[in-house]
């Protein structure tokens, strides 16, 4: 009776146990290449070696994924704008370059449509003055850079 019983076991362990045939590989005279469990009768055939799966812990996966998370974490905290960070800092520096040169253009746009709406001499004297300045300026900040 004990050994009725410790059959099913021993067959669930034998069947679980992972398979292991052999792989062969050749080519044919068409040169077309097969595989298969039985070696070929006619054709020169190599015997293939199949690698074991590699496999991961999950727990290694989990310590993998928290640290991506945190390098995350602390790279959008030294990248936002209120941070004392230096790469903060540049992007802060960039955006106001820009509006600044936003500024500029605005400026020189004014100055040369009061140009062309008419002037008096002295009047459009002072005008071109200040638009070259300010092109002068907006070229050396903004263009330049």
């Amino acid at each position: 009776m004990p050994r009725i019983k410790a059959l099913p076991f021993c067959l669930c362990f034998f069947l679980s146990l992972p398979a292991q045939a052999e792989i062969y590989r050749w080519t044919d005279a068409n040169g077309s290449i097969h595989f298969s469990d039985t070696p070929p009768m006619l054709d020169e055939h190599h015997r293939v070696q199949v690698r074991p799966t590699t496999t991961m812990p999950m727990a290694e996966n989990i310590r993998q994924s928290d640290r991506v998370t945190r390098n995350r974490k602390e790279l959008d905290r030294l990248l936002s704008p209120n941070s004392k960070h230096r790469y903060a800092k540049s992007q802060q520096a960039e955006e106001a370059r820009t509006r600044q040169c936003e500024q500029y253009r605005k400026q020189l746009d004014r100055l040369q449509a009061r140009l062309r709406a008419g002037y008096g001499n002295d009047r459009g004297n002072s005008l071109r003055q200040r638009r070259r300045e300010l092109s002068q300026t907006y070229s050396r900040e903004c263009v330049l850079k």
